[in-house]
């Protein structure tokens, strides 16, 4: 009998550090659909709709102008409180929403993955590609923003270390996406850390130069700090447009090695999780 050419051979065995990108590439079309429904979903039914991009970030900036501007009175290294406020919430939401989206895959898609072949890895990477959109629309009510103090005399400048932000975005989706790979592969086994991860994450804002400046940390605790790998990101990020704040190349090829090494993780389980979860989602 003639043996057959197969386009495509669904084996149970492979390396765990195996993401088949041919594979991938494949179900490129599958992709952006899921992108599309990612979008589509987020406020089906809402009445604003698409204009929620816009009012969360102005909402929370509002807030945090008010509440750590106003009231306690947290420095911001003499920038705008709006603009220097907006410029963390920006790209702080797209690695959150990126971490906690994609630590529900399984879970969420248990009834596609249970009757359906496709890289699974394609779930979260629709996840990683829809906020990118989300924050591309954010970002550009920065730069609004951004015009606007510059036009009224601001001290703010940009600096050339701005080319950078296709590197600090790589980065932000990087590790929202190895950590979000981790945790979908716990939470099939234990519902409960779902919650945890929320709380963690709001922890971990406030562990991150987003509501104050690194140069307002007492010199002998900033090194706790920059032992998280977004401080780097976030500060570079605001020195890049505003000129002012923390920036270290050092610190960025640190961050950019401990999220390497984080995504390598979440791949190598996600890899494993995918063979059995069924049995425990």
């Amino acid at each position: 009998m003639e043996d057959k050419k197969w386009d495509l051979v669904i084996e149970s065995d492979r390396a765990l550090f195996d993401i088949k990108l041919r594979q991938l590439l494949r179900y490129k079309d599958l992709l952006f659909l899921f992108v599309k429904r990612d979008i589509a979903v987020v406020y089906k039914q809402t009445i604003l709709g698409p204009i929620w991009f816009f009012l969360q970030p102005i909402l929370t900036t509002v807030i945090y102008v008010f509440v750590f501007g106003n009231v306690a009175n947290l420095s911001t290294d003499d920038i705008p409180k709006p603009l220097f406020y907006l410029s963390g919430i920006v790209i702080w939401n797209y690695f959150s929403e990126c971490f906690m989206q994609t630590s529900d895959t399984f879970v969420q898609n248990a009834g596609v993955f249970g009757k359906v072949y496709f890289p699974r890895l394609i779930s979260p990477l629709s996840v990683i590609i829809s906020n990118l959109l989300k924050f591309f629309i954010q970002f550009t009510l920065f730069i609004v923003l951004y015009i606007y103090f510059l036009g009224q005399g601001s001290t703010i400048s940009p600096q050339i270390q701005i080319v950078l932000l296709p590197f600090y975005i790589l980065m932000m989706s990087m590790l929202g996406l190895g950590f979000g790979l981790i945790f979908s592969s716990l939470t099939t086994k234990y519902k409960d850390l779902k919650f945890l991860i929320q709380f963690g994450v709001q922890l971990l804002m406030y562990a991150t130069p987003i509501i104050y400046p690194l140069s307002s940390i007492p010199e002998k605790y900033q090194l706790y700090f920059k032992l998280n790998p977004i401080t780097h990101i976030i500060e570079a990020f605001k020195y890049s447009f505003l000129g002012k704040g923390y920036f270290s190349y050092e610190g960025l090829l640190y961050s950019f090695g401990i999220i390497t090494v984080v995504l390598f993780v979440g791949i190598l389980i996600f890899n494993k999780t995918e063979k059995d979860f069924m049995d425990t989602v």
